[in-house]
């Protein structure tokens, strides 16, 4: 597969992930600098001094941003014949390939999964509520797409890195559900965990999920790297400038002042957003 017919695509809102994905460009145009960057983000001008990177407009649609990652995927497969979608706090830390196998092979290809009874199972006996009630409106949600609750089948994404590839229209009904998904579960208070819904929207459309090594991405996540790290896989030394890099970004230094404004305005607008998306959605029924 030569690299015209794939991208990496990303979703950046806000002033930290717009940073963030900044980097990613800067290592894509170093490891795949034939490889188109599709961005959506909310100030694409930003992004106008990366060759590579298409950047297209885009307003947080969902009460949270997890579930927007659907319209980037959409804009890619609307250029391309797959993508690959990354997180936009995420890097890449080696050349690319031209030719990619797996992503010849229709459907989505997974760097991390599971199946979801497994994750089923992790909720026996658990103490934590928020994740309990997760597992209770993943099997309420499934029986709103007409599916068993039980979803032998299904498989949990992690959404962090995984690819489409397209397969005869059914990437189309996967996004579809997956847009009827994403509301369903915001309208239920989840709003995290949109590996649920690519799960379930990709079972419904009869899109292909495989766990993928994904040869030939080699890739920095901070989450992820601390784990290889505690495994003995990675080393903090050499990894250091990433975690300095995204810390700096991610986390930057504020009066507590600043701090307490700042945690106020997002408790505010996630208020807003939760109340105008109810709306909203009564006034679609009416």
């Amino acid at each position: 597969m030569s690299q015209q017919q794939f991208c990496f695509c990303t979703l950046a809102l806000g002033k930290v992930y717009r940073a963030l994905a900044g980097l990613l460009a800067k290592d894509l145009e170093l490891y795949s600098p034939n490889t188109a960057f599709i961005i959506l983000t909310d100030h694409p001008q930003e992004f106008s001094k990366y060759p590579q990177v298409l950047a297209f407009q885009h307003q947080q649609q969902g009460v949270k941003c997890y579930h927007d990652k659907r319209f980037a995927i959409a804009k890619a497969l609307s250029l391309f014949n797959s993508c690959i979608f990354i997180d936009s706090d995420m890097r890449i830390l080696a050349p690319v390939p031209e030719d990619i196998e797996w992503l010849l092979e229709p459907g989505i290809s997974a760097r991390a999964c599971m199946d979801m009874p497994k994750k089923f199972a992790k909720a026996l006996g658990t103490t934590n509520k928020n994740f309990s009630r997760e597992i209770e409106v993943i099997k309420k949600a499934a029986q709103f797409v007409n599916l068993e609750p039980e979803c032998e089948n299904v498989t949990f994404v992690h959404e962090y890195l995984f690819s489409v590839t397209k397969s005869t229209g059914k990437e189309i009904e996967f996004l579809e559900t997956w847009s009827i998904l994403a509301k369903y579960f915001e309208l239920n208070g989840v709003y995290e965990g949109e590996g649920n819904a690519i799960g379930l929207a990709a079972y419904k459309a009869g899109l292909p999920v495989r766990w993928s090594e994904m040869s030939g991405i080699s890739f920095f996540n901070n989450k992820t790297e601390l784990i290889r790290i505690q495994k003995g896989q990675s080393n903090m030394d050499e990894m250091s400038t990433y975690f300095e890099e995204h810390e700096r970004i991610a986390h930057p230094k504020r009066s507590i002042l600043a701090k307490i404004v700042f945690k106020l305005s997002k408790a505010i607008m996630h208020l807003y957003r939760a109340i105008k998306y109810r709306v909203e959605w009564h006034e679609e029924k009416l």
